[in-house]
């Protein structure tokens, strides 16, 4: 990524990347046969995520079927934006997936920056986000995302709740969308189900107030995915949120909030832009930032 705003920014932690392998001679495990999909796949082609608007919700399914192959959907742009190949990164050797069998804690051996999602084509990167050439974030740094009220509980709660350390990507649209994805790693998921500041009641530095994602709501319930599922069985049961302010309160900007839990890895995903921040685009960056933690 192109290096940004350099300004007050250490790691949180000299912890290493990664956790330490397991010993050498632990055999890791093939992926389960019934792995969802949504989570299986280890690349992905800018056309991964299939959207289509359908009345009030949004319609999508994971594969690498073209537009046209797929009934009912048309050839126009839907709104999505165009990502390059996706990869998971190496483990280490010996080092299990975070969903295989002898890894109950799920948890993730591979350097955090590679599970980052990068920028969609053309995006430029954001100078609002302050990571250094490494991608590491401070606290601090990462909570100028909240209130000021509320940032001092939030900064001691990461203190005593294992947090090892934050990296983010942060990038602006054609359109003034402003993404700012972070991942932060904790000593073992319990600290992650104990983390406060990605959630309903969230206050952020520009949304006082949040509601559920309605369209989000819908797909979850309603949608299939590739397997025939609905999304909410692909999905890990309350380890994926999405919120959006009701109205914007800061001048005519709108933010929404993605919130993912994987393991010992806490995933915050925040957009803004001018007028209303898109679906389309919210919903697929949220995907495919799952299918890099999954």
């Amino acid at each position: 990524m192109t290096e940004q705003n350099t300004a007050d920014t250490a790691p949180v932690a000299d912890a290493p990347d990664a956790p330490p392998a397991p010993d050498a001679e632990t055999v890791v495990p093939a992926a389960p046969k019934d792995r969802r999909k949504l989570f299986a796949a280890l690349r992905w082609t800018a056309a991964v995520v299939v959207f289509a608007a359908v009345g009030t919700g949004v319609a999508y399914g994971i594969g690498r079927a073209e537009r046209t192959d797929l009934p009912g959907l048309s050839t126009k742009d839907d709104g999505r934006w165009a990502y390059p190949v996706l990869a998971k990164p190496a483990l280490p050797a010996g080092a299990p997936l975070p969903a295989g069998k002898d890894n109950k804690d799920e948890t993730h051996y591979a350097p955090l920056t590679g599970l980052l999602l990068p920028a969609p084509e053309g995006a430029e990167p954001d100078a609002g986000l302050k990571a250094d050439k490494g991608q590491l974030v401070s606290t601090d740094a990462f909570l100028e995302e909240y209130a000021p009220d509320g940032r001092a509980k939030l900064k001691e709660g990461l203190e005593y709740e294992g947090l090892r350390q934050i990296v983010a990507r942060g990038w602006t649209t054609a359109d003034g969308t402003r993404t700012h994805v972070y991942l932060l790693r904790f000593h073992s998921s319990g600290f992650v189900n104990a983390f406060r500041g990605c959630d309903i009641n969230t206050q952020l530095a520009g949304a006082p107030a949040l509601e559920m994602d309605p369209a989000w709501s819908k797909v979850k319930s309603t949608q299939p995915s590739m397997d025939g599922q609905p999304v909410s069985h692909t999905l890990k049961s309350g380890g994926t949120s999405l919120y959006q302010e009701p109205k914007p309160a800061n001048g005519d900007e709108q933010t929404k909030l993605g919130c993912l839990q994987a393991g010992d890895v806490q995933a915050v995903i925040l957009q803004t832009r001018k007028g209303e921040v898109a679906t389309v685009p919210f919903h697929q960056t949220v995907v495919l930032q799952s299918q890099l933690l999954g």
